[in-house]
């Protein structure tokens, strides 16, 4: 499933053509994807101008003139691509195709000016919403999430009090949405090797026990924060199904660290350990037993 910086890669190749542009007409080539396409949908969208495209965790947001909002989440294989030109002058006017049209365009936006935007997912669990714009906060999907990890409000002394009394592990307690939103298994596991922390290290030792951050706390979100910036000038991390909008493969999975590296050295200067893998939640962890304590 795409991360945080698989989905900021898409949100940026995505704002040069639809940020401002007006949708002309919408396509939808089947009537749900996870969950049933909103009522009316391509007749909600028409004539609809796209005044803002963001990001909220792991889920797309454009802001449309009639007061909503469209929010896309491109599950385990969903992708977008953007085809023709879009409006003159504007940077990203043209994009390459990613690929022929297929079986799997669920969701096409024709904009004006002759662009087209295409949802493409193999296998349907991805979600297209609607949602009132003033209603937005307090969506289920958006409403209980955490602080973004690379804004202001995500800090040491955040994460220890989040952690604070919490005895579950440090992996578990990064990937609860609540506590920091966006975060998934690979930039877990190489933020907590670029820190030098154990996944099975208890969450609560972030803290002190005032409740305040530790030299822990202030390594692990520098190395949250490092590694998802890295991730993002790299386009993401291409395994299976992420691409970006304009069909080029993201390359940060060639500067892992740990993650699908069981059985290498450990890259951390001077360690002499090898990375590991274990299961913690019935998902694959990757770390240095030797330097990550």
């Amino acid at each position: 499933m795409p991360e945080l910086p698989e989905v900021e890669t898409v949100r940026r190749g995505l704002m040069p053509v639809l940020q401002g542009a007006v949708i002309e007409s919408a396509e939808a080539r089947r009537p749900d994807l996870r969950w049933p396409l909103p009522t009316d949908f391509a007749d909600r969208l028409a004539g609809r101008r796209i005044e803002a495209v963001g990001r909220r965790a792991k889920y797309l947001l454009a802001d449309l003139d009639g007061g909503e909002v469209l929010i896309l989440h491109l599950g385990m294989s969903g992708s977008i691509r953007i085809e023709g030109a879009a409006t003159a002058g504007r940077p990203g006017a043209f994009h390459h195709p990613r690929g022929a049209p297929g079986p799997h365009d669920h969701v096409v936006l024709n904009l004006a000016g002759g662009a087209s935007v295409t949802f493409n997912d193999p296998r349907r669990f991805g979600a297209i919403l609607l949602v009132p714009y003033d209603r937005l906060d307090s969506h289920p999907l958006l409403r209980d999430l955490g602080p973004e990890p690379l804004g202001n409000h995500f800090n040491a002394t955040y994460l220890a009090g989040a952690c604070a009394g919490r005895r579950i592990s440090l992996k578990s307690a990064l990937l609860d949405q609540k506590i920091v939103a966006g975060l998934g298994n690979i930039y877990v596991c190489e933020a907590l090797n670029r820190a030098r922390l154990s996944p099975r290290r208890l969450a609560t030792t972030l803290a002190t026990k005032a409740g305040g951050p530790t030299d822990r706390a202030e390594r692990l979100v520098g190395a949250i924060r490092d590694v998802l910036r890295d991730a993002i000038l790299a386009g993401g991390s291409s395994l299976r199904d992420h691409r970006r909008v304009n069909g080029e493969l993201g390359y940060f999975q060639h500067a892992f660290r740990v993650y699908d590296r069981e059985g290498k050295r450990c890259p951390t200067y001077r360690c002499k350990g090898t990375v590991q893998r274990i299961v913690q939640g019935a998902r694959s962890t990757f770390f240095c037993s030797t330097c990550q304590r």
